[in-house]
This record gives C-alpha cells, structure tokens and sequence, in this order.
C-alpha cells in the first residue's frame, strides 16, 4: 500500500476518507490519501482525520494550518519540517489503528466483512484494483 513516511514528505496523509468524497476538488484521492497541499485544503479546519488519536490532530493542527506550513517557502524550513513530523505521525498513528482493527477482525472472525467494508471505503466508485482483488483472493477472501 503506502510508506507513512515517504507519503508524508509528500503532504499526503492517509486514511479513511470516502465518505467526503473522492476528487481534486476535495484533495482527495483514491486509495484513502488526502493531500494537504491541495488549495481545497488551503481554508479546510478540520483534522487530517475526525477520531484520530495522533498529535497532530489531537492538537488542532488543521488541514489548513498544515497546508500552509506544507506551502511554505524553503526559507520557511522549520515549518515545513514539522509539518512533515506531523503528518508522519499522522499516518503512523493511522497505520497502527488500521493494523489493530485488522487483528481485532481476525479474532473474532469478521475479517472478510472488515476487508469489503474497508474497501468500501476507500473505493467508493468499486474501482478496487485487481491486484487487490487477487490477493484477497490469494487470502480465500472473495469481493
């Protein structure tokens, strides 16, 4: 899937974001990222993600406030720099979450329902890839 880390550098966070809806316009993408340098971040006070337990968006830092922190000229670095610490955390504290939901599905034996509704989420339109599609297979786990 994704690297939290390099992706970060990027000013990508990832996540859950479907239900927002998938589009440029949204700075949106597939694949559960958001990306903050996108202008539809510019004025967004929302957290990167509503319930994440990360610092960044336990302590207000915005989708606005990091886009601007991302946009930053290089004579800005600090702010870039923590920008880029934060949205690593982000996407670590996410990537955690998603590994705990995964192992809590496996114990009580939801997994396959867990894997659609996930992929729900993240494919809103269906367009799962076929490498996805295949592994899950691979896995005995039919969508």
């Amino acid at each position: 899937w994704y690297n939290p880390t390099r992706t970060a550098r990027f000013g990508v966070a990832l996540g859950e974001f479907g239900e927002e809806g998938v589009g440029a316009d949204a700075g949106i993408g597939n694949e559960g990222t958001l990306r903050l340098k996108s202008a539809a971040c510019q004025s967004d006070i929302r957290p990167i993600l509503q319930g994440c337990r990360c610092q960044a968006c336990v302590n207000g830092y915005t989708r606005a406030r990091l886009h601007g922190m991302l946009k930053k000229n290089k004579a800005a670095g600090v702010a870039l720099a923590l920008a880029v610490r934060f949205v690593t955390m982000h996407n670590v504290c996410y990537m955690q979450d998603l590994t705990k939901r995964m192992r809590q599905a496996i114990i009580e034996q939801t997994y396959e329902s867990f894997c659609r509704g996930f992929l729900n989420l993240l494919f809103p339109s269906g367009n799962v890839p076929q490498w996805v599609k295949d592994a899950l297979t691979a896995a005995g786990i039919v969508i």
